[in-house]
């Protein structure tokens, strides 16, 4: 059976809410991960709670009546979505963060900021205006106009933090901090002083935000998974230490989660 991968959304797929996800191209690797896009149209009276674990970056996301910076979170936020409306979010990679604002990453870490920079107003524009077939070509011209001059300003100190951030989400054989810096080739009080002057958050929340993020979508999408299984495969010492670091993060044990959980379509 394979398995879901989050991407920082714990619950997609949800009735009335449509997610794109598309990149900008050449020249912005190094600073953009990619762009979001969701509308969403609910009967009146309905909230729909929307479950992101997000990754060590931050998103700049705009709205029809805001624009926010969303800096990383070390726990689970839950956004309610209601009426109709829309969201384009730009995903930054983790170098982008001292880019972006003049304040430490530190600041942004668990906080929605208020965003007065960026194409905000030709944003909305295309989403309110243009024909749904056009928006997202627009989009990405936007987009790009605002951003290939930012990426410029990646430096090399940018460039080792998204790598990190990358083997940290990516290879599932890292399990301590130690490890991650040892492949990063710096010493561990070293990564530990970039990640917080860079991304505001330390290296072991990197490794557990990738197990947290795994262990919850696949109790989601497969409510029948064996919960000790699920701890060992994941590097934790045993099911009762992985269900406090689960619970602390993501506001309910595991058990909830495979309870509440439907399987794949």
């Amino acid at each position: 059976m394979p398995e879901p991968h989050s991407k920082g959304h714990l619950n997609p797929g949800a009735a009335g809410v449509a997610f794109d996800r598309f990149e900008l191209g050449p020249g912005l690797g190094e600073l953009v991960r990619h762009v979001w896009v969701a509308h969403w149209n609910l009967p009146d009276g309905v909230e729909l709670p929307q479950r992101v674990l997000a990754y060590p970056a931050v998103n700049v996301v705009i709205e029809p009546q805001r624009a926010v910076l969303a800096g990383p979170d070390p726990r689970l936020s839950v956004q309610r979505l209601t009426g109709t409306s829309w969201a384009v979010g730009v995903l930054f990679r983790p170098a982008a963060a001292v880019l972006l604002s003049a304040d430490p990453p530190a600041v942004a870490v668990g906080r929605q900021l208020p965003f007065e920079g960026g194409p905000r107003q030709d944003v909305r524009t295309l989403m309110t205006d243009a024909p749904a077939e056009s928006a997202r070509q627009g989009l990405v011209d936007v987009l790009r106009r605002w951003l290939l001059p930012l990426a410029a300003g990646v430096d090399e100190r940018g460039r080792l933090v998204n790598e990190v951030c990358r083997r940290a989400e990516e290879d599932a054989t890292i399990l301590r901090a130690a490890e991650l810096a040892e492949l990063a080739g710096v010493s561990l009080r070293t990564l530990e002083r970039l990640l917080r002057e860079r991304v505001g958050v330390g290296p072991k929340w990197l490794i557990e935000c990738r197990r947290l993020q795994e262990a919850a979508t696949r109790l989601h999408a497969h409510p029948e998974t064996s919960l000790s299984d699920l701890a060992a495969e994941l590097g934790y010492t045993d099911y009762p230490h992985f269900s406090r670091r689960y619970a602390a993060v993501l506001g309910e044990t595991p058990e909830n989660t495979r309870r509440s959980g439907r399987p794949t379509p």
